[in-house]
C-alpha cells in the first residue's frame, strides 16, 4: 500500500534536486510568480526542452522513444520535488500529447507508429488535442456520429467535435470516428490520428463567461488522414478509447494528490490569514478536507502499487477520478466561505491555472480561489461525469446489474 523510499529512491531524489538547482534561474520563487505570458513561455519554450533532454518530460516512457524509463516510485519522487520547486511537469498540451495519446500509442500502436509519432511528441513537433465529445454524444460517447470513410490510401473525416481543450495550440488531434454505421453502438468506431493544419479542419473558440477560450468546436469537412493512422483495429477503436481514458484517469493517481496537498496547505494558510482557523465550523471543514486529501493520497498509492505489479489502467481508475473531482468541488466551496465577502471581487492577477488554486509562488488572493471554484464544477463533468463514473464502477468493477434502458 505504501511503497518505501529506498536508498536508491532517495539517491534519485538528490539527482532531481541537483537538476532543479542547476537549471532554474537564480531567485526562482515558483512559476506562479511569473505573469501569464512569461509562465507560458517558460513552460513551453525554456523548461520543456530541458525536461525532454533529461528524460523527465515523459518519465515513464522507454528511453528509446525519448522517455526517462523511470519506475512508478521515481515518478512520484519527481512530482514531489517539482511541486516543492514550483515548476511544471511539461508544456501546456502535454497532458494530451504524452499522458493520453502517447501512452495509448505505446500500448496499442504498431512499431511504425511508435517510431514515427513518439519522438515527434517529445520534440514538440507534434502538439495534440482530443476529439471525443460531440454535441449529441458527451457522456454517451458510444453515440458519436463523426464519420470516416476510406478513400484509397486516406480516410475522409466528416462531422463535429466539441470541448476541444487547448485545440488552438495543437497541430494534431486524436479523434474517434464511426467507420461502420451498420455496426452496434459501441462497435464500428475507429481511433484515428489526424493533422489539424489542413483545409478540412476548422477550430472555433468557445468564449466563456470569464472571457477566456480554453475550449473549441472542431469541424471536419472531408479532412484527410493517412490509412495507416488508425491506432488499433479498424472498427475496434472503443477498446483503444477506453485505454486512453484509463491513462487519463489513472496514471496521475499517485501524483495528483501531491498537487491537491499543496493546495490544502495553501487553504490552511488562507484560513489563518482570515482568522477563520479559530471558527469551529471552518476548523471542522478544514479537518475533513485534510482527511479527504490524505485518503486521496492513499488511493493514489494503491494505484501505484498496482502499476508496480504490472497492472494496466482499467475501469477501476474511475474511482480516483470520481473521488478527486467531488473532493475538489467541496474544498473550493470552503475556500470561498473562508474568503467571505472578498469572494465577490477578483483580487490579484489572473491565475495561471484554473484546475487548482494558482501555481506555487503566486499570491494567496481571491482570484486564485475563485477560478479554482468555477472549474471544480467542470471537473465533475469532463473526462466522464460523476454519474458515468459511478455507473462504470457499479457495472464493470462491482458487477452490479446495468441500469434499465429507457
Amino acid at each position: 500500500m505504501l511503497p518505501a523510499y529506498s536508498i536508491e529512491a532517495e539517491e534519485f531524489r538528490e539527482e532531481v534536486k541537483f537538476f532543479l538547482h542547476a537549471n532554474l534561474p537564480e531567485g526562482w520563487k515558483g512559476i506562479g510568480a511569473l505573469s501569464a505570458e512569461n509562465a507560458y513561455n517558460f513552460a513551453n519554450n525554456t523548461w520543456r526542452p530541458l525536461l525532454a533532454e533529461k528524460g523527465f518530460l515523459a518519465p515513464a516512457w522507454p528511453a528509446e522513444f525519448g522517455g526517462g524509463g523511470l519506475s512508478e516510485l521515481e515518478q512520484v519522487i519527481l512530482a514531489e520535488e517539482f511541486m516543492r520547486a514550483g515548476v511544471p511537469a511539461g508544456g501546456s498540451n502535454d497532458a494530451f500529447s504524452i499522458q493520453m495519446v502517447g501512452n495509448t500509442i505505446l500500448h496499442w500502436g504498431t512499431p511504425e507508429q511508435k517510431a514515427h509519432f513518439l519522438p515527434k511528441i517529445i520534440s514538440g513537433e507534434h502538439i495534440w488535442c482530443q476529439g471525443y465529445s460531440e454535441p449529441d454524444a458527451g457522456s454517451d460517447l458510444g453515440g458519436l456520429g463523426c464519420a470516416a470513410i476510406l478513400d484509397g490510401d486516406e480516410w475522409l473525416i466528416n462531422g463535429q467535435k466539441i470541448w476541444t481543450s487547448a485545440g488552438q495550440f495543437a497541430n494534431w488531434i486524436f479523434v474517434l470516428c464511426r467507420t461502420d454505421k451498420e455496426a452496434p453502438k459501441h462497435k464500428g468506431i475507429s481511433f484515428m490520428l489526424c493533422p489539424i493544419d489542413q483545409p478540412g479542419v476548422e477550430l472555433r473558440p468557445i468564449e466563456m463567461l470569464s472571457g477566456e477560450s480554453d475550449f473549441n468546436e472542431t469541424f471536419f469537412t472531408n479532412a484527410r488522414t493517412a490509412k495507416e493512422n488508425v491506432v488499433g483495429e479498424v472498427n475496434g477503436g472503443w477498446a483503444v478509447a477506453m485505454t486512453l481514458l484509463g491513462y487519463e484517469r489513472g496514471e496521475s493517481a499517485a501524483t495528483m494528490p501531491i498537487m491537491f496537498r499543496y493546495e490544502m496547505d495553501k487553504l490552511i494558510e488562507l484560513a489563518k490569514a482570515k482568522n477563520k482557523n479559530k471558527d469551529e465550523k471552518s476548523r471542522q471543514r478544514l479537518a475533513q478536507s485534510y482527511i479527504e486529501v490524505e485518503i486521496m493520497r492513499l488511493l493514489g498509492m494503491r494505484t501505484l502499487t498496482g502499476f508496480l505489479n504490472g497492472k494496466q489502467p482499467g475501469p477501476q481508475e474511475s474511482m480516483f477520478k470520481l473521488y478527486w473531482s467531488e473532493y475538489h468541488k467541496r474544498v473550493t466551496e470552503l475556500s470561498l466561505d473562508i474568503l467571505g465577502t472578498e469572494a465577490l471581487v477578483l483580487n490579484g492577477a489572473q491565475p495561471a491555472t484554473s484546475f487548482h488554486s494558482d501555481n506555487p509562488g503566486a499570491p494567496n488572493e481571491s482570484s486564485s480561489w475563485i477560478g479554482a471554484f468555477y472549474n471544480a464544477r467542470a471537473g465533475t463533468i469532463y473526462a466522464g461525469t460523476s454519474q458515468i463514473q459511478r455507473n462504470i464502477l457499479g457495472e464493470m468493477v462491482l458487477g452490479l446489474p446495468k441500469e434499465p434502458r429507457v
